[in-house]
């Protein structure tokens, strides 16, 4: 898979290349902090975020959240962040026996990314079956908006996750859950669904329990009871860690689409690593906005938005960052570690445009009136996507 053309891994998507410095330059032209923004047109897909630019970065870590007993909650809605119009995200530590309960998202699709534990989901989906499966460290969920599930840690010690939801007002902590649920519900409607005395319920929570504490579940049956295996249910699954990663000088990348997990429809997820001072290049996502949480390391974002707008963000651990569809950006390895970002895109089809691939597609001539420079330049520029650039000091 290494050697692998960019045109074919993405079926003609190109990846990014280009010079950082040159976007560096394009942003302290423009001002980055501290600038008046230029009004200009937003990419079809992002009208609700028309006057916005930045800011790009909110420090999801750092805040207080939502803390009960088996686990805690922090969210970043376009109420806290609000550049991210198309993908919320969520921080979640599960305890083990942790239960994160039965509930639904009546305007999202819910997609995590395990970044270290283990946990167990239910999902329960509209032609009434149901998949539990447990979960490591890399491995990837994808739940249909609408489809009930749970959550519970496994141990034996804390799982910690990240969550993306496909619609940036979408809010953790307004979910539809069932303890809420059942426990606004008249007695006598409880007695005449569950063919049970209404007394049956008295002591049941009165409004949303969330996450509780509950007792670890015991290991899963290694083979399926009798009659219940169904060849055509879409596993929720994806050991996205397993996969061979693309590999490169300074760095790697890997990456789930509808393709490799046909379940997920409306989201795509990657992870991509970077050696101190290598750069993913220069690209644009012309479907999609992109949404990162940033799990180890220290990182220098440059966004390009159109009409002379560019800033420069710095990224570090718990850090979300957010790019609107169809802005120019580059992610960079600041610090002396290894960088590791989870990305999340709100489109099942994954694209992107690397502005060398382009130029290296573009005639000489063209390019030499387009910046104003002898065309003999551009002959010592790239002639493909590099995607990752490693470190050149």
């Amino acid at each position: 898979m290494t050697n692998i053309s960019r045109r074919r891994l993405f079926e003609g998507a190109a990846v990014g290349a280009a010079g950082f410095a040159a976007m560096t330059g394009l942003a302290q032209a423009a001002g980055t902090e501290g600038a008046t923004p230029v009004p200009a047109p937003q990419p079809a897909g992002n009208a609700g975020a028309a006057a916005k630019f930045g800011p790009f970065r909110f420090a999801m870590g750092e805040q207080t959240g939502k803390i009960l007993k088996g686990g805690w909650a922090k969210e970043a809605t376009v109420a806290e962040f609000p550049i991210s119009e198309g993908v919320a995200g969520v921080l979640m530590s599960l305890t083990p026996g942790g239960l994160r309960e039965l509930h639904w998202h009546a305007n999202a699709a819910e997609w995590a990314f395990i970044i270290s534990g283990h946990c167990r989901t239910t999902v329960f989906d509209p032609a009434g079956r149901s998949e539990i499966l447990d979960f490591g460290p890399g491995d990837v969920w994808y739940f249909p908006r609408g489809h009930g599930h749970s959550l519970q840690g496994t141990g034996p010690e804390d799982c910690l996750f990240v969550l993306a939801f496909d619609n940036g007002h979408f809010s953790e902590f307004g979910t539809f859950s069932v303890s809420d649920w059942v426990g606004h519900t008249p007695g006598p409607i409880l007695q005449k669904t569950f063919g049970l005395p209404a007394e049956t319920f008295a002591n049941f929570p009165k409004s949303e329990v969330y996450i509780t504490q509950g007792t670890v579940p015991g290991p899963l049956p290694l083979d399926p009871a009798p009659g219940t295996a169904d060849n055509t249910v879409l596993t929720h699954r994806y050991p996205l860690l397993a996969q061979k990663p693309r590999l490169f000088s300074g760095g790697t990348f890997r990456y789930v689409s509808q393709k490799e997990f046909p379940i997920s429809t409306t989201m795509t997820g990657a992870l991509l690593t970077l050696t101190p001072g290598s750069l993913r290049e220069l690209h644009w996502h012309p479907n999609a906005n992109e949404w990162q949480y940033y799990v180890k390391g220290r990182a220098r974002m440059t966004v390009f938005g159109s009409g002379g707008r560019a800033e420069v963000v710095e990224f570090g651990p718990g850090d979300v960052g957010y790019v609107p569809m169809g802005y120019g950006h580059a992610i960079e390895n600041a610090g002396g570690e290894e960088l590791e970002v989870v990305f999340a895109f709100d489109n099942g089809d994954y694209q992107e445009i690397s502005i060398a691939e382009w130029l290296a597609a573009t005639p000489a001539s063209v390019l030499a009136a387009n910046f104003q420079a002898p065309e003999t330049l551009f002959s010592r520029f790239p002639d493909r996507s590099r995607f990752i650039a490693p470190d050149q000091g």
